[in-house]
């Protein structure tokens, strides 16, 4: 399975290729399969996502699975503090209060 992710223009945050737009949550990434660097290419062309590459991911019950850590720790947040990590059963998970 390979999925495409970047960072959104805006906020930074990272985002995932859904199959018809981008979501901040990993479980709603979809399999970009054999398309992906066009994908990337055509999102960033648009200016919908800054940064995007394609990664390898396996597919758990949980949803995607990124192959690398690097990814994992991208998809779920800081390692060294758990009440920052993203949730996404949280209806107010990208709602960040300054």
């Amino acid at each position: 399975m390979k999925l495409v992710t970047g960072n959104d223009l805006a906020t930074g945050d990272v985002i995932w290729w859904t199959g018809s737009g981008w979501t901040r949550h990993i479980a709603e990434a979809g399999d970009a399969g054999d398309q992906g660097e066009a994908i990337a290419r055509q999102e960033e062309a648009a200016r919908r996502v800054n940064g995007p590459y394609v990664i390898e991911a396996s597919e758990t019950p949980d949803g995607p699975r990124p192959a690398h850590i690097k990814d994992r720790i991208r998809a779920l947040g800081p390692t060294v503090r758990p009440d920052l990590t993203l949730k996404p059963a949280d209806p107010n998970a990208g709602s960040w209060v300054i």
